[in-house]
Parts: C-alpha cells; structure tokens; sequence
C-alpha cells in the first residue's frame, strides 16, 4: 500500500515538472514578435504528451521533456514560431509511438504534419549502420531540407539538446555521437548561420572526446578572466567616449574564443595557449538612426575608433557591404590596443546581431508581419545540393565528403570579365570557376586568365580575382580534374562525365574484345575476361574493356600467346578438385568460421576496451594515420576484419569513422606500464646559434636516457626549424621532453606533430 502511495507521489511530481517545463515554453513564446497562437501549442503539447506516457529517457527523467525542452530551443535561440514548436512538440510521436502522420495530418493540417514527416524519415542520426544506409538518410536530410527549412533546423534542435544531455550514454555512444555533430551538424548550423549552436556543438563535441584537455583549458581561461576585464574596460573606454560624443545608441560586449577553438588553433599553429592572442574580441553592437543609416553608421564607427587606435593595414574584412552566404554581416577590424596586442572589433547592427546569433530565422523579425525565411543565398546553396542529388555519388562516403567540403566553406568574391561579382568558397580553383557558371564551360575549359595572367586549372583564386574562363570544342574532361576541384558542383560534374564517358568506352572495348576474340576462334566468356584482365594488371572486367574501348589497350601478339599457352595448369586443377579431399577443407574452413565467430563474440562495443601491453603487441593495430600512443584520448574501430584498429580521437580519419562506422565504434581505456616504446615526431623551432643541435641531443639523450632515430634540422636566414623522431613509453614522456627542450635557451616553440 505504501509503495503505491509512493508511486502516485512519484507520478504527481513528475507531471508538475512537465507542467512547469511547459509553462516556461509558454511564456518563453509569448515574450516573442510572433503571433500568439498559444491554442495550437496548447494542444500539440497535450497530444504528445499522451503518447510519450510512462516513458522515461536513458537519464530516467519522462521523454516529455525532450520535445519540450527542443521546442524551446527551437522559439528562443532559433526564433522560430507556432508550426516549429509544435512540430519540435510532437518530432518523435511517430517514430516511438502508434500514431502515423495521417493522424498528425488530420489533427494539426498538413504543414505540422509535413515537418514532422521530414523528421521521421532522417530520425536516428543522420546514419544507419551501413554506409549506403547512411548517404541515403543524409540525402534524404538534404531533400527535405529543400522541401521546408524548418525540418534542418528542428532537426539541429534536437541535437542540440541531445548533445546538452550526452552524459547518461554509454561512452561508445558518446564518441559516435559527437564525431557526427562536429562532422555534420556543426557545419550545417554554421552554414545555416547559428553561430551560437555551432558554436556550442563543437565545445560540447569537443568536451566529450578531449576531457582532460578541455578542463585545462577550462582552468586556464578562468584563471586569465580578470587581467582580461581589465584590458577589456582599458581598451573600450575611449572608445565609449568616442561613441557617447557621436550620439550613437550601443552597447559593447566582450567576447571570447570558444574553448573549441582556442585549442583548435593551438593544434594547427603548434603553440601553447599562452602564445593565443585573439582569445579575446570586442563586438560594438549599435542602433542604427534608421534601417537606411545602417551601413554608413558600421564605416562611421569604423572611422571614428581608427583615430583612437592603429588599425592591422590587412585585416579590414566587410561584411557589410558583401555579406557572407548565411546571411552574416559585420565589420571586422583588428587594432593595436595600448597593450601592444592586436584587438580585434567586431561592429554590427542589432539585426546584423541577431542574424549572426539566429542565422536566416532572424530576418524574419525584420519583416513586415513575419513572412517566410529570407532566401537569395541559401536557396542557391539548396539548389547546388539538389543537382548533386540528382546525380548521386556511388560512394556513400564521398557523398558526405563532397557535401561536407561545401558546408565548412568560407566565401571568396571574384569578378567576371564583365565585372559581375560572384561568391565562391575558399581554397577553390579557376576549373570550379569554370564548372560554376555551366557545365559546358567547366567541360571544355582549358586555362584560365587570373588577373589577365595565364594560369593552370588548377590555380587557387584569391578574393577580389577577375577570372576569364578558356575554353576549347576538342577539350574534354581529364580524371585527375577529380584532384583539384573542390566544390560540390564541379566534383559532382566531372565524376558524372566520367561515368558516362567510361560506360561509353565499355561497350566500345566489348565490341573491339569481341571481334578480337571471333577472330582468334576463342570464345568471350568468364575465363578468357580473366586471363586478360590478369595479363594487363587490372582489377576488374570493366577497368580491361574501358581501358579497350579508349584505345588505352590495343590487343596484339602477347594476348594471342596468353590463349595459346598449354592447359595444363587447368588440368592439374579439375584434377585436385575432382580427387582432392573436398570435406576436410570444408571442416577447416568451418572451424575458421566458428574461430572468428567467437572472437567477434568477445568485443563487446558497450564496454570500454582496456588496452594493455600485450593486447597492443598482439591484437590491436596502431592506427598509421595518427600513431596514438598511450596518454593519447583514443577510440578503437572494429573493420571489416574483426580487428580492432586505435586512433586518436581527433584524427580525420576515426572524424569520418565516428560519423559513417558509428555502430563499430568501442570506447578504450590505456593500461599501460611503460613497457612498450612508441615513435613519435617532434617539431621545434627557434633563432640558431653555434652548439645548438649538440645542447639539443644532450637534452634528449644524456637528461632523458631516450633513443632519437632520425633528426633533421634546417636553417633559414638565422632562424632553424627541425624534426626529431625518437622513441618514447606515453604522453607524459613527450610532454617531459618538450618542456625541458623549451628551457634551452634560443628554442622558441617545441610541440608535438604528425610526421
């Protein structure tokens, strides 16, 4: 009796927490610019639920609150209004529960229902188990996203919150999860423009695979808080005095480098957190007179704290008069504070502000009665997506790569001949030029004139370019084109034309490879395809008849002897498999079978996997791509071979891994006592001076007592850059050796690389 007392209360408590997460959604949605449809909400809110009853989430509180709580993520940090919310409400009633969007249909009309659709069908993570499974659910994200943007969004919401909640998953869960966000979501909110979540995703992502380093991190940035207020209030005081005398409506905030990102940079720059000087920047938000005033307002301020201060000649970016293709716009400005360290400010408008926190959802509040979402650049960006997917990929994996290329893409603007400016992403080539404005240009293109120089298709353009596209009728697409085109567009392009110039070249080679064989009385079977496809060293059937069709392959005397050889070695065969012991092997190869099965039965994904000394020696591969050693944050993947192969956590490789393989991936655990030694590469650079590489090695060897394979050093007007390999137990040795290296006097920066 007193346990069901106990329930009831239990019960009541919980519906009084659903009840008041609700409420604070209500009022989250009533604080809003949107229509008050507080009714529809009300009721989607009760409908869900209903459904989710009774069930609890892995943390053990009611599933309710999961919709609920990306519901309110979806109205107060996306700013959408009531079909989000609802849709966010009820995006997993169909998938977890007996009702069918027909029901959502007849009860909330056809656009709630038609979100919802769209994410059911890409519910579960953007990837199944299997790659295909994978590109096609990803494929099915993209065309629903062109269908409603909403769905993306909700869909980022939820993640959002998933990504909010991680701590109650299993490790292994944690690690496939996190590598999906940074891999995907946290390019597509970028690409979207929601900064903040993007922002927030990566430091989540970040946090659950690099603990320790994120906590150091962490600790760092809290101890340098206060010096940095002080610099803060120093620098902007005369410029709030500039800003008060010009009668200018502001407010000025201090923002500061995502932990992310702080050691995202400290990776590629190989420095310590110390030598990271932009972690803080300063961003003047300001009211414009009037909407019409806007711009000239940025370039005033602009002018005005350029006198107070020394502006970076190169570090003017305008965003304002050419705003990046989510929609961003500001004026970046680095100046040199009294400190001696540049500063850079960031100058926006409140609606510049608020789309670069909120992305395209944000022009909506800046239209009369709410409108539809801005379009202009994400509906080009839609529709590159679309012609990819009308001409899909084979490869699940260059798909997601291919599409990956164009979300993490920063823009360039380059000028046509005529003057016409046009937005590409960095790092492309004047061949994605040609590709970007037909297909015909890109196919027969040639060269390029870059600034009315003659240059290579696989020239790097540069903002502010002008590119003329050359082009010629007997041109045609070359294979290595695949190697230097990087956007979506061309790569999609030049892989469809090689497709189907290669299925061309097949029939052609099959009817060349049939007269031939007529000829020779031989008949075009299984084996004769074998034993020239062998001869020619190709892989396969095709590879031998594209290889024949393009006048690659001219058959001749060598293919006629190959058929004229004895058939004795056929003979020996028939022999062995008409007399041989055709039961034994069968056994053996059974026993195999059963053998790798138990092994497969012992890697329990769930559990973590304790890498030992001798699991290392004998069972596990050390991934070539990153050389983990112990101390490193690792995961292990299981390939198609049952193996189990260790990676560093932030290696690109275990990246696309954790996001395509993500049932494969095991959380591990190092075990180890200093008994195995470990190659590893160690950069160092500094101002050279006599004896320098002598104090180096007596460093290493004598001080350390350690083994140094290999030591290449160079010197360049006064400065030496160098690579040490040499042998080492864990991190804690490399973190030994780089930092009595760093006492050498003259030695600048040490740090370890991937050699």
């Amino acid at each position: 009796m007193e346990e069901n007392l106990d329930l009831k209360e239990k019960e009541k408590a919980e519906e009084a927490m659903i009840q008041e997460a609700f409420q604070d959604l209500l009022n989250c949605y009533l604080a809003t610019k949107h229509r008050k449809r507080v009714e529809i909400i009300t009721k989607a809110f009760n409908f869900a639920n209903q459904a989710h009853k009774g069930i609890k989430r892995r943390s053990g509180e009611p599933y309710i609150l999961h919709p609920i709580a990306v519901a309110k993520i979806v109205c107060t940090e996306i700013g959408l209004g009531s079909t989000s919310i609802c849709s966010a409400l009820l995006h997993d009633v169909v998938e977890d529960t007996d009702y069918t969007v027909e029901d959502i249909e007849n009860i909330f009309g056809p656009k709630i229902a038609q979100i919802v659709d769209g994410l059911t069908k890409i519910s579960g993570g953007i990837f199944g188990d299997k790659a295909s499974a994978q590109a096609e659910n990803f494929k099915k994200l993209l065309l629903t996203m062109s269908d409603d943007i909403r769905v993306i969004l909700i869909k980022i919401a939820d993640r959002l919150h998933n990504m909010r909640t991680l701590g109650s998953m299993l490790p292994s869960k944690q690690y496939k999860i996190a590598g999906e966000t940074m891999y995907i979501y946290a390019p597509l909110a970028n690409r979207l423009g929601l900064y903040k979540i993007k922002t927030e995703l990566e430091n989540l992502s970040f946090k659950y695979e690099h603990p320790e380093e994120y906590e150091v991190i962490e600790k760092k940035l809290e101890a340098t808080a206060a010096e940095r207020d002080k610099v803060f209030k120093d620098f902007t005081a005369p410029i709030r005095a500039q800003l008060d005398k010009m009668g200018m409506k502001y407010h000025i905030l201090a923002r500061v480098k995502s932990i992310y990102s702080i050691w995202n940079k400290m990776q590629t720059k190989h420095v310590p957190f110390e030598e990271i000087y932009d972690i803080l920047a300063v961003r003047i938000i300001f009211t414009p007179k009037n909407l019409e005033e806007e711009l000239n307002d940025c370039f005033d301020i602009y002018v005005a704290i350029s006198k107070i201060y020394k502006p970076h000649p190169d570090r003017l970016r305008d965003w304002v008069s050419h705003p990046k293709a989510n929609g961003y716009q500001a004026l970046h400005v680095t100046l040199m504070g009294n400190n001696g360290q540049w500063i850079e400010v960031q100058i926006r408008s409140e609606r510049m502000n608020d789309v670069a926190e909120q992305g395209f959802a944000a022009h909506w509040k800046y239209k009369e009665g709410g409108g539809s979402e801005d379009e202009g650049e994400l509906e080009k960006w839609l529709r590159t997506i679309k012609e990819i997917l009308d001409d899909p990929q084979p490869d699940a994996i260059d798909f997601l790569d291919t599409i990956k290329l164009n979300l993490f893409a920063s823009e360039i603007f380059v000028f046509t001949p005529k003057g016409d400016l046009k937005t590409m992403p960095q790092n492309c080539t004047a061949l994605d030029f040609a590709f970007s404005l037909h297909t015909d240009i890109g196919s027969h293109c040639i060269g390029a004139q870059v600034n009315h120089k003659l240059v290579p298709l696989s020239h790097k353009l540069q903002s502010g370019d002008q590119v003329e596209i050359l082009t010629s009728k007997s041109q045609r697409v070359q294979p290595e084109w695949m190697n230097y085109a990087t956007t979506a567009r061309a790569r999609a392009k030049i892989a469809s034309i090689l497709r189907k110039e290669a299925k061309a070249n097949q029939k052609e080679g099959e009817k060349i490879l049939a007269e031939f064989l007529n000829a020779e009385g031989i008949r075009m079977d299984e084996v004769s395809l074998n034993k020239l496809t062998r001869l020619h060293n190709f892989h396969t059937h095709d590879e031998l008849l594209v290889a024949i069709g393009s006048k690659k392959l001219v058959l001749g005397d060598a293919d006629r002897n190959a058929f004229k050889e004895k058939q004795e070695k056929s003979w020996k065969k028939l022999l062995s498999f008409s007399f041989g012991n055709g039961k034994e092997e069968k056994d053996t190869n059974e026993g195999k079978g059963s053998q790798e099965k138990v092994q497969q039965e012992k890697i329990d994904t769930k559990k973590i996997l304790k890498l030992t000394e001798e699991a290392i020696s004998k069972e596990y591969i050390m991934a070539d791509c990153c050389h983990p050693i112990p101390g490193d944050d690792v995961l292990g993947y299981i390939n198609e071979n049952n193996q189990v192969i260790i990676h560093k956590r932030q290696c690109p490789v275990a990246a696309r891994l954790k996001s395509s393989y993500g049932n494969r991936i095991i959380a591990t655990q190092w075990d180890t006592h200093k008994e195995l030694s470990f190659l590893v590469t160690i950069y160092i650079k500094g101002i050279d001076n006599v004896g320098l590489l002598n104090e180096v090695t007596q460093v290493i060897s004598r001080q350390l007592n350690v083994n140094i394979r290999k030591l290449t050093m160079e010197t360049n007007d006064g400065i030496f850059e160098g690579k040490i390999q040499l042998y080492v137990h864990d991190v804690d040795d490399v973190r030994t050796i780089c930092n009595n290296l760093k006492q050498v006097q003259n030695i600048k920066q040490v740090s370890r690389i991937e050699d």
